[in-house]
């Protein structure tokens, strides 16, 4: 019995550690494309961008880890917002047929530089000695740097949080998405809050893909293989929601790694299971609003 409550325990916590990747991989969509109605579907490329950002700095030039955190969310962030400028900014009224084949070949282009500059390989990132190896807690043992990935997750949630729905900013996204007209009639530059958003947004990706190469791995193909879990993770938590995004990632991510662990021969088909479960359950999402 102790055996198996110590498995249990042991993938409860792969589980949401997995679920919190999830949530720092998909809450920047949940932002652009829940709270600005923009589908971002070039969203993981600047995940990616994040996890070579990473990567780079501490090969190359022998950064520590945690300074990479900040280099990939500014990194992501910044290429945002000239894609943004460039591209995005011409097609926030345009339909979403349009919107998804801009930023689905957006994927397209930025898989293809992936391989080109970086090649196929699997990448992987140098971390610091205090973020190996594990601890015990109550005779379990817990990884330390998956521990470290659910206080960031927590951090970025709270903080998150916050800033949309107690500041002034986040007043500001709402009332521009909502009537853009109405919103530069009282005096709101929509056009620099929709960048800052969409920075804030990508930034967030770029974080998430840095921390992401520890766990996933990283290679050219990166934003493809994560572009239908963070969907999956928007749709099911409920467009615009941190907290929805927060409690669908977590359920996600436990579902899947219990099925990997107890179902195997389900192999990664049970978290599409869950989510068919919870849409048809909540077709709106978890915490979405009619």
């Amino acid at each position: 019995m102790s055996g198996m409550m110590t498995s249990a325990l042991g993938v409860l916590f792969d589980g949401i550690a997995y679920g919190m990747l999830l949530f720092l991989l998909s809450v920047g969509l949940s932002v652009t494309l829940g709270m600005m109605n923009f589908i971002n579907l070039a969203h993981c490329s600047f995940a990616m961008l994040g996890g070579y950002v990473a990567v780079g700095l501490t090969d190359s030039l022998d950064w520590p880890f945690l300074a990479t955190l900040p280099a990939a969310f500014l990194a992501a962030a910044f290429l945002s917002v000239l894609v943004e400028r460039i591209l995005y900014r011409r097609l926030y009224r345009a339909s979403e047929l349009d919107q998804c084949l801009l930023t689905i070949g957006i994927v397209f282009v930025s898989v293809a530089a992936a391989a080109y500059f970086f090649g196929t390989v699997q990448q992987s990132v140098k971390l610091p000695s205090y973020l190996r190896g594990s601890v015990s807690i109550l005779s379990q043992s817990f990884g330390v740097y998956r521990l470290f990935l659910i206080a960031m997750s927590l951090l970025v949630s709270v903080v998150l949080i916050v800033a949309l729905e107690y500041t002034r900013f986040g007043a500001q996204v709402r009332a521009a998405v909502d009537n853009q007209r109405m919103a530069r009639g009282l005096g709101i530059d929509v056009d620099r809050v929709f960048a800052i958003a969409f920075a804030l947004g990508s930034g967030l990706a770029g974080l998430g893909g840095a921390l992401a190469v520890e766990i996933v791995g990283l290679d050219h193909a990166f934003a493809f293989n994560f572009l239908v879990y963070v969907l999956i993770v928007v749709a099911v938590g409920g467009l615009g929601s941190i907290a929805g995004s927060f409690a669908a990632a977590i359920v996600l991510g436990i579902s899947d790694m219990a099925g990997k662990y107890y179902v195997p021969e389900l192999g990664a088909f049970l978290i599409y299971l869950v989510m068919l479960v919870l849409l048809m359950w909540r077709p709106v999402g978890l915490f979405g609003r009619r």
